[in-house]
């Protein structure tokens, strides 16, 4: 028997897809909106590993594997779809959704044929717990189990599986803290736990491992986003559907953040405002901040997000007036910024009306269709109590080579670039 995994697709493919429809109580969505993210309609590898058909002792590193996988089954009490029917024998290389590759040299020198490289029991409807005997897979590079009924606690023996670089845990019934066991799997660099769960703070550590992606969207996460965020090197970070609260981390002496290219905060509980910091990630193309309670204006800093291309803060409580700066990014391609206090847009924004990118409704805007009733514009939100970075002015220019003076009452000089990379000439002042 041989079969092939599909081949790697890279992250720099990924598409957003953003469903926000009703809580459904099931393993599928999870306990939120739904959010869905897919990498080309498939789940990642690795590379292609082939199903070895062997007999003996050869195979899987003699009994121990078999035994890990044993115990992986009996931790199953249902198998609507036989998805593990095919799981007898000593050959395990033979089983449904393993896969099997040429040893390491260590296991080799051993007698060792062939090792179980990695399981893909997604979409199984399996419903059960993950034992802690699946650290016996020794040699496992990728664990994909999503959208099953798997329920409990992850397995602190995670973090002995030293050569597994993906991890799907996504659209089961998985609960308790953030599994920190995860964050101490060496080699690990795709991290997927969202639609469970999972409750209780994020670690600041999350954002330290070294991550080419981290799925964390639809769960029950709350507290403050840890300022370590933009220290990720993850180049996707989904966060929505939590209840996490606080502001939007500031980024500050923080990390490169220079390859992040998509971050969803949607539909959570953050407040305050958008900070100055986020206009210099300099790879960032999607920035969904949508669904929040995030007031006052809007940074001019924006404007140096020349690669954005969705750009969300819909269902806010921002005011004022839309600047130029927002509707003038060159690469926009949807724009959002409706169920706002809004109360006028600005002549470049004005152009962009009668366009699909752009969406304005539920405002305060005079003289325009599908705004906001005058009593509840005459309640919106002041910026009093507020300690928003605001520059003066217009536009910020030469946002690639930036220093950035921050002060509260004495100023604060980040010169020879932003931490996270970006450049520019901006000045930030605050009394």
């Amino acid at each position: 028997m041989s079969s092939k995994l599909p081949p790697f697709r890279p992250l720099a493919l990924l598409h957003v897809l953003l469903l926000l429809s009703p809580p459904t109580p099931t393993s599928q969505l999870g306990p939120a909106a739904a959010l869905g993210v897919w990498i080309n309609g498939a789940s990642p590898s690795t590379s292609s590993y082939s199903s070895v058909k062997s007999q003996g002792v050869g195979v899987g590193g003699g009994g121990q594997e078999y035994a890990a996988l044993q115990a992986l089954k009996a931790a199953v009490v249902e198998d609507p779809r036989g998805a593990l029917a095919s799981w007898q024998g000593p050959n395990v290389c033979a089983y449904k959704g393993v896969y099997c590759s040429a040893p390491p040299d260590d296991a080799a020198a051993e007698g060792v044929t062939a090792v179980v490289a990695g399981i893909d029991l997604n979409h199984a409807n399996l419903k059960g717990t993950l034992p802690a005997a699946v650290s016996l897979l020794a040699h496992l590079t990728f664990l994909h189990l999503n959208s099953n009924r798997l329920s409990g606690a992850v397995p602190d023996s995670l973090r002995d599986l030293q050569y597994l670089t993906e991890l799907d845990l996504s659209n089961n019934l998985f609960s308790g803290s953030f599994p920190e066991a995860t964050l101490l799997i060496p080699s690990l660099v795709y991290l997927d736990l969202r639609f469970n769960g999972f409750s209780g703070q994020l670690p600041a550590e999350a954002f330290a491992k070294n991550l080419d992606a981290l799925f964390l969207n639809n769960n029950q996460f709350e507290g403050q986003i840890p300022e370590t965020l933009w220290s990720s090197p993850a180049t996707v970070i989904t966060l929505a559907n939590n209840g996490l609260t606080g502001p939007v981390p500031t980024a500050y002496g923080y990390g490169t953040g220079g390859r992040v290219r998509e971050v969803l905060f949607l539909n959570n509980k953050l407040t305050g405002c958008v900070p100055e910091a986020l206009g210099f990630l300099p790879s960032i193309e999607v920035l969904d901040l949508s669904y929040n309670s995030l007031s006052g204006h809007l940074p001019n800093t924006l404007s140096c997000l020349n690669g954005i291309e969705v750009l969300n803060i819909a269902h806010n409580q921002f005011t004022g007036e839309l600047p130029d700066l927002v509707c003038d990014l060159k690469r926009i391609t949807n724009l959002s910024v409706s169920f706002n206090f809004f109360s006028g847009i600005s002549q470049h924004c004005d152009r962009l009306a009668g366009r699909s990118v752009f969406d304005f409704v539920g405002n305060c805007i005079p003289g325009r269709g599908l705004q906001r009733p005058q009593p509840e514009c005459d309640g919106a939100p002041g910026d009093a109590g507020l300690s928003c970075l605001r520059i003066p002015g217009t536009r910020p220019v030469a946002c690639g080579d930036a220093a950035v003076s921050v002060g509260f009452g004495v100023g604060v000089t980040v010169g020879g670039g932003l931490p996270f990379g970006a450049g520019g000439v901006v000045t930030v002042t605050v009394p």
